[in-house]
C-alpha cells in the first residue's frame, strides 16, 4: 500500500474517530483536537502499521493512548501549578514585581541548553517530555528501553548543570555570585 493510499484510508476514518473521541472527552472541541492528534500520529507513523491488520482498531489504540498521555500530562501540570482562592501577600509581591521579559530570558536559556544536547540525548528527552512512554521511545528510536532511561537521565543531569543558576534562588530568579 502506498503512503497516499494509506493516508486516504486513515482520513476516511475521521468521522468514526470523532464519535470515539467524544466517548473520551465529552466535549466536541476537545474531541476534534484528539481526532487531529490521532490522525497526525497515524500518518507520521505510517511505517508502523502492518498491512492486513485492522486499521480502525489501530487508530482507536492510537487515540486511546494519546488521550491517556494527554490526561497524564494534564495531571502533572495541575500537580505542579497550585490553585487556591486566596492569594498570599508574598505571591502578590512577586507577581507585582516580575515581568514577561524575565520569562523570555529564562525560555531562551532553556532552549539554548536543549540545543547544546547531542541528538542521542535530545531526541529521547524531548519525546519523554512530550508524553511518550519509555517503551514507545525505545520502539521509535529502535534502542533498548534501558538505553532510553539512561539517555533521559543523562539529559536531565546535563540540563540541570547548564541551568544551575536558576536553582540557586527562587524559581525564575538568577542569583549571581561574585
Amino acid at each position: 500500500m502506498t503512503r497516499i493510499e494509506f493516508n486516504t484510508l486513515v482520513l476516511r476514518q475521521a468521522s468514526s474517530l470523532k464519535l470515539y473521541a467524544l466517548h473520551f472527552t465529552k466535549d466536541s472541541e476537545d474531541a476534534n483536537d484528539l481526532v487531529q492528534d490521532t490522525l497526525l500520529k497515524a500518518i507520521t507513523y505510517y511505517n508502523k502499521f502492518k498491512e492486513g491488520t485492522n486499521l480502525k482498531g489501530w487508530l482507536y489504540t492510537i487515540m486511546k493512548n494519546t488521550f491517556i498521555n494527554n490526561y497524564r500530562r494534564l495531571v502533572k501540570v495541575n500537580n505542579v501549578v497550585t490553585q487556591s482562592d486566596e492569594i498570599l501577600s508574598s505571591s502578590l509581591l512577586y507577581s507585582a514585581t516580575s515581568n514577561n521579559a524575565e520569562g523570555k530570558f529564562i525560555l531562551e536559556d532553556v532552549n539554548k541548553a536543549l540545543d547544546n544536547l547531542s541528538e542521542e540525548y535530545y531526541k529521547p528527552f524531548t519525546m519523554y517530555f512530550e508524553g511518550y512512554k519509555y517503551h514507545e521511545i525505545a520502539e521509535d528510536l529502535n534502542i533498548p528501553i534501558g538505553t532510553v532511561k539512561t539517555r533521559i537521565h543523562v539529559a536531565r543531569k546535563l540540563l540541570k548543570n547548564q541551568l544551575k543558576d536558576y536553582s540557586a534562588g527562587r524559581p525564575g530568579k538568577v542569583v549571581y555570585e561574585d
